[in-house]
């Protein structure tokens, strides 16, 4: 029988291994007896190992026959999965006939066109299929695996996000090991009469339980309302024999046409536009609130005979209404309504999986928590030690049976403390609390200990070390393929009929919403410079007309001249209209970060042919215009212009064929439009910095924390706004590197040029040699840059050398989205702690993959980033890291090991006190536990953070030689201590071995007699040595300068520590005073467990 072994996922971000097992009831009936045995322990090993519950009860197959799956992660967390495979009854022709799964997939785009989708049910298959993370896997016969297969089984189109019930909820939470080993320990203590103390954990355990079961109902139902607000909808469904059908939207699937209605409306499910255009905020999914212009899907190539294009989300992503986004407008012929074909439904959806990933996040790995888990491990091992300890010693002395289970199981819940969850939580809640005071909000608190050690930040650039706005600094005119002298603004009467000027009115993505501009920064400022007028039909207008209504621009009447003659070509029947100079909008191709440009395409009132205007990067435009229409010095002025820091932004000009009439522009491909262009000239927009950018970067960088910038600007723009910020300081080098895709068979290659020198050129092909030769003192003074399609290149091509590229790289321009977390993950590679601070409109894939994400845009996006500012500036950066690496990290480290040699210390007292058939009382226990431990634990966590950031970083590790050292020290420290007392007692001349008749002689014959040999000498002695050692301890290991402030400066701990200090003064003084009095009230009760008095010599 073949065991296979299959992969799922594959490529992806959660791909994992799939194996096949069968229930065995056999194996069943001898885990139910191991249940039965162990008093149902086993069965909560096997909930806590899914792996071995699997393993335990079934055997293995193959996966086509399987009833259980049992899926492991590839990723470095190894997480392991279990589920039962079901079987679905689906009536209807085989769905993994490959002429019936590509209906929508390759959607035949012909414009006034129907689209249809007919199901043919043949006969009833058997269709197996595993939920798991609210994800449905099928069986392909055909790829024999199983598979997302999102274009034949959809389902209900709901986001479903069920909030647990307390009771479930209470259930998952007490089974956690935690709780069922303090569920022990309680039961021992219960047993052994510690009836005090085991209430005090009971009652504190409760606390905890609530507390968390609060936290975790609020964020699912944070989530599920997130989701609710918008998930059903009416949607109007176009049918094939033309009919519009209201429907719920929870009924839609994918192929069905759905009526967009014209008032606007939130969309419940993805899909693309076939007809019409639409106003987009998609505030949800990119965090900015600019609106968008979606546009239908374009035709295919005339000489496409096939007459179909391939969808594909990322290539039309410009044509895709994503869910949850909000329609803001709509625009359609008359006689058509705006229509889009759905393609995904449910958690398929963008918003689907964006709420997938906050409903199933990757764990967090982190040093220190591994490093927690060895440290107990190393603290059973010393338990182990003393559990055998203990049962020798009791047999020597002939101690009951009953004595020696549990006071040898006992010493195990003294070695492990059972506060050690709860103590090193505090840490991390004054940190949540901490940041939500200086306005950051953080939604995964386990991230907050692991950005302490961030060293390296990302930044995007406009909207994060810029200001969003963009300020009109000049415009340069070419004329002949010549460079006018640059002028101040574009608003000029001699102008006002120039293709330069015309350009920047139409090239544009703008709208009017409530009677105001609205639309990209960048476009507004562009538009609000040439003084010009833009008008857009009503609805009611373009209801009259037969084509799309097109948007406006004139330019004011003070700007015209007195007469405007008309043109040649203008139409005859027009010559008697009232002159008029307004150009009409008639196509936009919207601006694609991946081209780098957008396009128009217009015609002006009275003429015939049609004129195209485009716009976007300057290397982009020039390489679509005609040669010679480009100056020659085209390069030279434009890195003349970028490295002064301007965002340069190039003009182009096409007259198109008179053959194109307005129908024909509707459906022709861009690339026919975008080519033998005609260049007009350049803009320059002034991008200034914040305030607050340079002096955040300096402190950044005297913490020795690196900075880098990663944005989808031009290079020599990006690399001068590093230089201005102090990014990159005046003195260091900007090392470029070009690296092109093999071409026409010659291999990739990498070309090396200084920021200010780009004459000189130096070739990278197979091994890596320093680039530049650079005198020995600046080898240390020099930075690389690089371009999104660079850094593509060499992230495919040169493997090797992208680690030592992003070590010393600094500015990375031209990024897409993807590249940026594409970057995060290869800064992580080279042992980066990476941090990434972004506005979120492009940055929500980086956001989530680095260690610390800050968002600085509040929108629904930022529910991508794990903590989000109201600041909009980058302070809240060192705000961020000051707060996480000086307080929470290092509290943890202190917290930890406090809690760590507390246990310790009194593991060394019980063991002593063993040793003579004694222990601790049960009050003994509640007062160290309750009065010391507990109140120490959760008050050292409230030190302020250190005034400024230092150029260190806390250990991200507990294994390592300071930390064991100072450990280990305080470890021999105490246990010298406390042996000294334990052997300078029993030498004390008024000594006396413990004895009951002695016991009676003091105590009432109404009180019980000391059975557990609570009352003697060394307990008493060793008791106050301890408590003593506590407090030394929680003052040592409460770590001050440089991450915090002084303990001094924590007024809660200082005052603690001084009544703590303070009663165990006392209490030992009292004892001293009034020896009888506290042997037989309090020493009765267990607290001090004193007898001190002196015995009468015979």
């Amino acid at each position: 029988m073949e065991k296979d072994l299959k992969i799922v996922n594959k490529e992806e971000e959660d791909e994992m291994e799939l194996q096949g097992y069968r229930v065995c009831r056999w194996r069943v009936a001898l885990v139910g007896l191991g249940v039965l045995c162990t008093g149902g322990f086993l069965l909560l090993l096997l909930y806590w190992m899914p792996e071995w519950c699997v393993k335990a009860t079934c055997t293995r197959t193959t996966v086509r026959e399987a009833q259980v799956v049992l899926l492991r992660s590839t990723d470095e967390f190894k997480r392991w999965f279990l589920a039962k495979v079901r079987v679905m009854l689906a009536p209807g022709r085989n769905p993994f006939d490959t002429n019936s799964g590509n209906f929508f997939f390759h959607l035949k785009c012909f414009l006034n066109k129907k689209f249809r989708l007919i199901s043919e049910f043949t006969f009833t298959l058997q269709i197996r299929y595993f939920t798991l993370h609210s994800k449905k896997y099928f069986w392909n016969d055909k790829l024999q695996n199983f598979e997302v297969l999102t274009r034949l089984f959809f389902g209900v189109n709901e986001m479903e996000v069920k909030v647990p019930s307390i009771l479930k909820l209470l259930f998952k939470e007490v089974l956690n090991p935690f709780y069922i080993f303090q569920l022990f320990s309680v039961i021992l203590w219960t047993v052994d009469e510690y009836h005090f103390y085991a209430i005090a954990i009971v009652i504190m355990s409760l606390v905890s339980i609530a507390a968390s079961l609060y936290t975790i109902k609020m964020q699912y139902i944070m989530v599920r309302d997130m989701v609710a607000a918008h998930s059903i909808v009416r949607v109007s469904i176009c049918r094939a024999n033309s009919e519009i059908e209201e429907a719920l939207s929870t009924d839609l699937v994918p192929g069905d046409v759905v009526v967009i209605p014209s008032n606007g409306t939130i969309m419940p499910c993805d899909a693309v536009l076939i007809s019409g255009t639409c106003i987009v905020n998609e505030s949800m999914l990119t965090g900015e609130s600019v609106p968008v212009t979606k546009t239908n899907l374009p035709n295919p190539d005339e000489g496409d005979s096939n007459g179909s294009v391939t969808y594909t989300l990322e290539e039309h992503k410009r044509h895709t209404l994503f869910c949850g986004t909000h329609i803001i407008q709509t625009r359609f012929y008359s006689g058509e309504l705006v229509k889009a074909v759905v393609v995904r439904t449910g958690f398929r959806t963008a918003k689907g999986q964006l709420v997938r990933s906050i409903l199933y996040p990757k764990p967090t790995d982190f040093k220190l928590y591994r490093d927690a888990y060895l440290f107990l491990l190393c603290l059973v091992a010393v338990a182990a030690v003393g559990f055998v300890y203990s049962i020798v010693f009791s047999i020597i002395n002939e101690v009951p049976a009953k004595t020696i289970i549990i006071e040898s199981l006992d010493i195990i819940t003294i070695t492990v403390p059972p506060a050690l969850p709860a103590a090193m939580t505090a840490g991390i809640v004054y940190a949540h609390r901490r940041l939500k005071l200086i306005g950051i909000f953080c939604i995964s608190p386990q991230r907050i200990n692991i950005c302490g050690q961030l060293n390296l930040v990302c930044f995007d650039k406009t909207g994060t070390l810029t200001e969003d706005g963009l300020d009109l600094w000049g415009v340069q005119r070419v004329e002949n393929a010549t460079f006018h002298l640059p002028e101040e603004n574009a608003y000029k009467e001699s102008l006002v009929k120039s293709q330069f000027v015309a350009c920047m009115a139409t090239c544009h993505s703008l709208t009017k919403i409530d009677g105001q501009l609205s639309g990209d920064p960048l476009d507004l400022k562009m538009f609000e410079a040439t003084g010009w007028i833009l008008e857009e039909a009503t609805e009611e207008e373009t209801s009259l007309h037969n084509r799309i209504m097109p948007t406006v621009v004139r330019p004011p009447k003070q700007l015209m001249p007195p007469e405007a003659l008309m043109s040649p070509e203008q139409d005859m029947e027009l010559y008697q209209l009232p002159s008029a100079y307004e150009i009409g909008i008639v196509r936009q191709f919207p601006f694609s970060s991946a081209l780098q440009r957008m396009c128009v395409v217009t015609r002006l009132l009275g003429e015939k042919r049609m004129d195209a205007y485009l716009k976007g990067a300057p290397e982009v435009v020039a390489s679509l215009c005609k040669k010679d229409t480009v100056p020659e010095d085209f390069a030279e002025v434009l890195e003349d212009y970028t490295k002064q820091g301007f965002r340069v932004i190039a003009l182009a000009h096409r007259r198109l064929e008179s053959k194109l009439t307005w129908h024909k522009v509707q459906g022709v491909n861009r690339d026919h439009i975008e080519a033998n262009m005609e260049f007009l000239g350049l803009i320059m927009m002034q991008n200034k910095l914040k305030p607050e950018t340079p002096g955040v970067l300096q402190e950044l960088c005297r913490a020795h924390i690196r900075t880098v910038m990663v944005t989808g600007d031009n290079m020599l723009t990006a690399i001068s706004v590093a230089r201005d910020c102090g990014m990159i300081p005046p003195q260091d080098r900007v090392i470029i590197a070009d690296a092109l895709p093999p071409r026409d068979g010659q291999a990739a290659k990498i070309t090396w040029h200084y920021a200010d020198n780009p004459s000189k050129h130096c070739y990278y092909t197979t091994t890596f040699a320093f680039p530049i030769n650079l005198p020995p003192a600046s080898l240390d003074q020099y930075h690389f840059a690089m371009s999104g399609n660079s850094f593509a290149v060499i992230t495919e091509h040169f493997q090797d050398l992208l680690p030592k590229l992003v070590l010393r790289g600094t500015v990375f321009a031209r990024m897409a989205p993807d590249q940026k977390t594409q970057l995060v993950e290869a800064l992580q590679s080279v042992d980066y702690f990476v941090g990434m601070c972004g506005d979120g409109a492009n940055d929500c894939g980086a956001l989530k993959r680095a260690h610390g994400g800050i968002s600085l845009s509040e929108l629904e996006a930022s529910v991508a980033s794990p903590f989000t500012s109201k600041t909009p500036n980058i302070s809240c950066t060192n705000n961020h890291t000051k707060t996480m690496s000086t307080v929470s990290l290092i509290t943890s480290f202190c917290v930890f090991k406090f809690m760590a040699l507390y246990s310790i210390i009194q593991y060394i007292s019980v063991t002593l006190l063993y040793s003579i058939l004694s222990n601790l009382g049960d009050l003994q226990f509640l007062f160290i536990d309750m009065a010391i431990i507990l109140v120490i634990a959760f008050t050292m966590s409230l030190n302020p953070a250190w005034k400024e950031l230092v150029p260190r970083r806390p250990p991200s590790g507990l294994i390592s030689g300071p930390l064991l050292f100072s450990v280990l020290s305080q470890i021999i420290i105490c246990l010298s201590f406390q042996t000294i007392t334990f052997l300078w007692v029993r030498h004390q001349a008024w000594y006396q071995i413990w004895t009951p008749e002695y016991d009676q002689a003091c105590l009432n014959s109404s009180e019980e007699s000391d059975d557990h040999n609570i009352q003697n000498y060394e307990n008493t002695s060793l008791f106050y040595v301890s408590c003593f050692q506590y407090l030394i301890v929680a003052i040592v290991f409460s770590k001050g300068k440089p991450f915090r402030q002084p303990s001094y400066k924590n007024f809660v701990t200082l005052v603690t520590l001084l009544f703590i200090i303070l009663v165990n003064a006392a209490v030992s003084f009292l004892v001293e005073v009034r020896p009888c009095v506290i042997h037989t009230r309090v020493g009765r009760c267990h607290i001090l467990a004193y007898h001190h008095y002196v015995p009468v010599k015979h």
